[in-house]
């Protein structure tokens, strides 16, 4: 194994371009360790973001050889082509710039799915009692470890030919609420996810599913809205 990786590196905004950097390589090395030794050995202008190192925000996903990941839980090892790299933003987001993209559009989607919690019990109210082994609450439960990463929607082709397209991440989001029996807001929920720009687009491909580093499967909770969508339809609830 050599000793050093040839690294390209993507930097500016749209309009940028690949520069490369020799890393040297180390066991157990993650992509997230490259992209930060390359921050702090050869060009401390490089943007990218990251937090807890472990897996837990998913802030430091990005295009790795072009697939999108977790760069703290991907090592080198397992994904270098020879001794070659290359890192790239999150597809289908705006680039702020070089490896940090912005993820405003990516949570507006989940607004225009309506994931937003609504209920109607107060803080006067006792708690709700959900039963844990509920058809309802398995079906939440397969999709609420969600953490907004964006892996899933840079991995969308829909989303890339479909600039309208809500995307898994939102519908997943969407998917987990209306199996919530304390949220309120199931009908108009429904709703927005009916259109053109909902759960009808989702050709059901599956790379959500496929690169999820959460292990979700927001294609089920895509076609599980398509058959409430088509039921509420038929009872003339839209």
């Amino acid at each position: 194994m050599s000793e050093e990786l040839v690294v390209k590196v993507w930097r500016g905004r749209e309009d940028g371009a690949f520069v490369a950097y020799r890393v040297p390589r180390r066991e157990n090395q993650t992509v997230l360790d490259v992209v930060t030794w390359i921050q702090r050995h050869l060009d401390p202008s490089l943007a990218y973001r990251y937090a807890c190192r472990v897996g837990m925000c998913g802030s430091c996903a990005m295009t790795v050889n072009g697939v999108a990941r977790w760069t703290c839980r991907t090592h080198v090892s397992r994904v270098a082509k020879g001794e070659a790299l290359e890192i790239a933003p999150l597809a289908n987001l705006p680039i702020v710039r070089d490896l940090a993209t912005d993820m405003r559009d990516f949570f507006d989607r989940w607004a225009r799915a309506r994931g937003q919690f609504t209920g109607a019990a107060t803080r006067h109210d006792d708690f709700a009692r959900v039963d844990p082994a509920s058809p309802a609450r398995v079906a939440a439960d397969a999709g609420i470890e969600c953490i907004g990463c964006g892996v899933c929607h840079a991995s969308c082709d829909v989303v890339a030919w479909r600039p309208a397209f809500v995307g898994p991440a939102a519908l997943n989001r969407a998917w987990t609420l209306v199996n919530d029996e304390r949220d309120t807001a199931g009908r108009e929920r429904l709703r927005a996810v009916a259109g053109d720009a909902g759960c009808h687009a989702c050709h059901t491909q599956g790379a959500c599913t496929e690169r999820c580093p959460k292990g979700i499967a927001p294609t089920a909770g895509i076609a599980g809205l398509k058959r409430l969508v088509a039921r509420a339809a038929v009872r003339g609830e839209l």
